[in-house]
């Protein structure tokens, strides 16, 4: 959340300032601006952090004097607003060699390619690990630069350097990097570990060493967390539209024509539930589902074009609510026929049965009868019967979004996190499943993230 951070003023000394660890799991939600995972300040001239740069590299820097004394910056980009990246930072300043003084990995692998690589002398005491000013995370240090995105089991091992192992492993069936809790660690004097579990006290330390931060601005719990990730939608850019917040927001800019993006999980089995706000309307606003396993360019791409996506409609002729496939009706054609018309800040909701390929599609808690009324409890709600996953292009169904009318329509995603964006839903339905929805959720539907999918998927 923007302005809002963790923070701890530092008194004691550190066991070893020239040699420690930082794991930390991160899931960006806005790239192309400056913005700090940690920070520790204790004026302009003494300070050190670890950022996002505006061009979405990784740095550390620090400076001691005033002066820069260690300086890293990665040759890579990292812009999967999607994924949850791991990221560890070794530092021994003892080492002979300067490459060895520090050392990251992501996701396991370490870092090697450096568009910036000044290394700090040896012996030299780094500034993340200090006796002297607030330690903070999610910002600099200076009330600067804030974190936009979801931070996760942020550890600090004093005195000590640990292989990204000790956080993380492959998943033997995947073959992705996994979170794993950390055992066996010497967390030393200043060591901390932030699960960030505690609702109620998302700076609590769980090292035993007692170094809790202080919550500071509108901190959220998230239900997103590097061992569940939820969906989002699929990448930063995508045809003539961007994408904010978390991949969450979809924001269709301008005012070309054609724009279409999908989300990142795909299902071919079982039941899924997901909800979608209207936040600003547009002419030729479409909603539904593809069977595509990415964005269309061209000016074909309209959602509900293909005989494997299917799409509701809002456009200002008075298309509000009409049901779009296989390019079988144009959304001026027979207006309102299926769903009652959408107003700004509508929720609408889905129900994929992939099991028995069908999809129900609601507005505020209740469910289209297929008449222009939405009204209707799930059991008695219109169907929509789909072709099944297989008969997909892609052998998949994924939640997706379109606009042809050239107009800056955005939307905003709760794939079962309990937020649409950054705005937290207003109150939670039942049966979520251990997920939050705005709205009840049908018996036998689950939400889209990693962890239902592998046990119902």
């Amino acid at each position: 959340m923007a302005n809002s951070y963790l923070s701890r003023t530092i008194s004691s000394s550190p066991t070893n300032p020239d040699k420690f660890t930082i794991s930390m799991w991160v899931k960006r939600s806005k790239l192309g601006s400056e913005q700090a995972i940690m920070g520790q300040y204790a004026s302009a001239n003494f300070r050190g952090k670890i950022d996002f740069l505006s061009d979405d590299r990784i740095e550390y820097i620090q400076k001691n004097d005033g002066n820069t004394t260690a300086n890293l910056i990665t040759t890579r980009k990292f812009r999967d607003t999607s994924a949850w990246y791991h990221l560890v930072y070794q530092f021994d300043t003892s080492q002979g060699t300067s490459s060895n003084r520090i050392k990251l990995y992501v996701n396991g692998v370490q870092e090697t390619a450096f568009d910036t690589a000044s290394y700090p002398a040896q012996d030299l005491d780094m500034r993340l690990n200090q006796a002297s000013g607030t330690l903070n995370i999610g910002q600099d240090g200076n009330s600067a630069n804030y974190f936009e995105g979801y931070i996760s089991h942020i550890a600090l091992a004093d005195g000590q350097t640990y292989a990204p192992t000790s956080f993380g492993q492959t998943d033997a069936t995947s073959g992705i990097w996994k979170f794993i809790s950390p055992s066996g660690i010497t967390w030393g004097d200043d060591g901390f570990h932030l699960k960030m579990e505690n609702s109620g006290n998302l700076g609590l330390d769980s090292s035993g060493q007692t170094n809790n931060f202080t919550v500071n601005g509108n901190l959220k719990q998230a239900l997103d967390t590097p061992s569940n990730n939820h969906a989002t939608m699929a990448t930063p850019t995508w045809y003539n539209g961007s994408i904010t917040e978390g991949g969450n927001t979809v924001g269709s800019a301008g005012a070309t024509a054609y724009r279409y993006q999908i989300a990142n999980l795909g299902v071919n089995k079982g039941k899924w539930y997901w909800e979608v706000k209207l936040v600003t309307l547009g002419d030729y606003m479409l909603t539904g589902i593809t069977g595509t396993a990415s964005y269309i360019t061209g000016s074909t791409n309209i959602l509900g074009s293909a005989a494997s996506d299917y799409s509701v409609v809002y456009n200002t002729a008075g298309g509000n609510g009409h049901k779009y496939n296989n390019a079988g009706a144009s959304p001026t054609n027979t207006p309102g026929a299926y769903m009652a018309a959408f107003n700004t800040n509508d929720i609408l909701t889905f129900a994929l049965d992939c099991d028995n390929n069908t999809l129900k599609i609601g507005a505020n808690g209740n469910w289209s009868n297929g008449s222009g009324s939405t009204n209707q409890t799930f059991a008695n709600g219109n169907t929509l019967s789909i072709v099944a996953p297989a008969s997909t292009p892609s052998g998949f169904y994924f939640p997706a979004c379109g606009e042809y009318g050239g107009a800056n329509d955005v939307w905003s995603w709760n794939f079962g996190n309990g937020f649409f964006g950054t705005t937290a839903i207003a109150s939670a339905g039942s049966n979520g499943n251990g997920s939050l929805f705005e709205y009840d959720v049908p018996s036998g539907y689950y939400a889209l993230n990693t962890k239902n999918i592998n046990t119902y998927g």
